[in-house]
C-alpha cells in the first residue's frame, strides 16, 4: 500500500555496463556529480547525492548482472532547465536522440536519448 498523496518513487537505479563511463557521461551531460562507487549487494554503484526531505528520489549508477541496460524498458524522465543546451552536450558525446525536442505545452518540451550505456532516457523542462 502507498502513502496517499505522495509520489512513489524513492530511489532509481539506472543499469550500466561500465560504471566509469556512465558517470563520465551523466556528469558531462548534466553537470551533476557522483559521489564515489561503492559496492552494495555486490554490485558496483555511483549515488547521485541526495538530502532526505527534498524533491525527487535518489538515483544509482549500477552495475553488475542483474542491471542490464535496455532501450525499451522504464524511461526514466530528468527535469532540465534548457533543453537545447543539455541535447547538444549529449550528442557531443555520442549519444543518439531517440525522440526530438517536442513541445509538451506552451513552455514546456520534452526529448529522449541514448546514454552512453544503451538506456533510453528523457529530458523535460516544465
Amino acid at each position: 500500500m502507498t502513502v496517499t498523496g505522495t509520489n512513489p518513487i524513492l530511489h532509481v537505479e539506472i543499469p550500466v555496463a561500465r560504471l566509469e563511463r556512465a558517470t563520465r557521461f551523466y556528469e558531462a551531460v548534466f553537470g551533476w556529480r557522483f559521489d564515489p562507487p561503492t559496492i552494495v549487494h555486490g554490485h558496483p554503484m555511483a549515488y547521485l547525492p541526495h538530502a532526505e526531505g527534498t524533491e525527487g528520489a535518489s538515483l544509482a549508477l549500477a552495475q553488475g548482472d542483474v542491471y542490464v541496460p535496455s532501450n525499451s524498458g522504464a524511461i526514466v524522465y530528468f527535469r532540465v532547465t534548457d533543453i537545447d543546451v543539455t541535447l547538444q552536450r549529449a550528442t557531443a558525446l555520442g549519444s543518439e536522440i531517440l525522440f526530438p525536442k517536442t513541445a509538451i505545452d506552451p513552455e514546456g518540451f520534452v526529448a529522449e536519448i541514448a546514454d552512453s550505456e544503451g538506456n533510453r532516457i528523457a529530458l523535460q523542462t516544465v
